[in-house]
């Protein structure tokens, strides 16, 4: 498959990015070089192997759910940089 400026522009058009000059070339190589590996792959004789749905023979390895304290509210809080009585106080994160 070959890989040219226009289906970089799309690519990036699509994904909302902007690329030009020699970001575009190292995109295009990447791009190419992703192409390659999954016709190497392709290439690999696969017939007789099962499909891998796991990956490991395990199946619902799990812990008793045990209720228990770790740690209290007031050791939580003691090496917060800033809090109040019962939370921890933070940066705004989020923008109108």
């Amino acid at each position: 498959m070959e890989i040219t400026n226009d289906l970089i522009d799309h690519i990036a058009h699509l994904s909302r990015l902007e690329f030009d000059g020699e970001a575009k070339e190292i995109i295009k190589k990447d791009v190419e070089n992703m192409i390659d590996f999954v016709d190497q792959l392709n290439s690999v004789d696969t017939d007789g192997v099962e499909p891998l749905i796991f990956m490991s023979e395990s199946i619902n390895v799990l812990r008793e759910d045990i209720d228990k304290d770790t740690i209290t509210q007031e050791e939580a809080l003691k090496n917060a940089v800033h809090h109040d009585s019962d939370y921890f106080k933070i940066a705004k994160v989020l923008r109108s």
